[in-house]
C-alpha cells in the first residue's frame, strides 16, 4: 500500500458530503404511506390475546400434545391442569380412590381459577372433565377456548392404553363419557379443531392464526368500548 508524505502543517479539507447536509433517498416520501401500512398490517397479524388460551376436550384428544406445541411456536408457556393437581396432590387415579371425585373436582376448580388469573398469554390445557364444573365453565367465557375432537376408533389407535386404564378396561367408555360431556365443550369453546385430520404441525398453524383473528378481534372491542366510554365521560 503506497502512502502520500503529510505536509508540516496538514490542514483538513471540508468533507465532500457534510454530515449537516441531508442524504436523499429516492423514492423515500413516495414510499413512506405504504410502508407505514405495511407496518400496521404485519403488528396486525402480530396481535395475540393477552390472556390464556385454554384448551378443552374428551380424554386423549391431543390437549397436551398439541398445546405444547403451540406454546413452542408462540414462545409462551405452557400449563397442563392435571400436571399442576399431580404435582400437588399425587396421581389422579389414586386421589380418586382414596378422597373420590367431588374432592377431585373441587381442587381442579381451583387449580383452573388460579392459572385463569394469571396476567399474559399462555396456553392452558384442562383435564377432560374439567368442564363439568359450573363455576369453571363461568371462568371460561372471559377466555379464547379451543376445543379438540377426534373420534373413538382414532383414540384406541393411537392412545396408549397401559396409561389409560378406563380405556384399557373398556374400550367404548370413551364414546359414553362424550356424549355427556359434548354440550359442555360445546357451550365454552369459540372454534373447534379435529386432531385426528391432520397433522401436529398443520394444527398448530391453524390455531395460531385463529388466535391472531382473536387477538384483533380483541383489540378492536377494548378500542371501542374505550372510545365509548371516553364519549360518556365528554357528555
Amino acid at each position: 500500500m503506497n502512502e502520500t508524505p503529510q505536509a508540516p502543517h496538514p490542514v483538513p479539507s471540508p468533507p465532500k458530503h457534510p454530515l449537516t447536509q441531508p442524504i436523499a433517498i429516492v423514492g423515500a416520501a413516495d414510499d413512506a404511506p405504504k410502508r407505514g401500512r405495511r407496518r400496521r398490517r404485519r403488528r396486525g397479524r402480530g396481535r395475540l390475546p393477552e390472556r390464556a388460551i385454554v384448551f378443552v376436550g374428551p380424554m386423549a384428544a391431543g390437549k397436551t400434545s398439541l398445546g405444547r406445541r403451540v406454546a413452542k411456536d408462540l414462545g409462551v408457556q405452557f400449563v397442563d391442569s392435571d400436571a399442576v393437581f399431580q404435582s400437588r396432590h399425587g396421581v389422579i387415579t389414586e386421589f380418586f380412590e382414596r378422597q373420590g371425585e367431588p374432592e377431585f373436582r373441587r381442587i381442579e376448580a381451583e387449580i383452573i381459577a388460579e392459572q385463569l388469573a394469571q396476567p399474559g398469554l399462555r396456553i392452558l390445557a384442562l383435564g377432560g372433565g374439567a368442564v363439568l364444573t359450573e363455576s369453571t365453565r363461568v371462568l371460561l367465557r372471559g377466555h379464547p377456548v379451543v376445543l379438540l375432537m377426534t373420534t373413538q376408533a382414532a383414540v384406541l389407535r393411537t392412545a396408549n392404553l397401559s396409561r389409560r386404564p378406563l380405556l384399557r378396561d373398556d374400550p367404548e367408555a370413551w364414546g359414553r363419557i362424550l356424549a355427556v360431556r359434548k354440550p359442555l365443550y360445546e357451550e365454552v369453546a369459540d372454534v373447534t379443531f379435529r386432531t385426528d385430520r391432520a397433522t401436529k404441525e398443520q394444527l398448530s398453524k391453524r390455531v395460531i392464526e385463529w388466535a391472531r383473528a382473536r387477538g384483533r378481534r380483541d383489540a378492536r372491542k377494548a378500542a371501542a368500548q374505550a372510545a365509548q366510554t371516553t364519549q360518556q365521560r365528554e357528555a
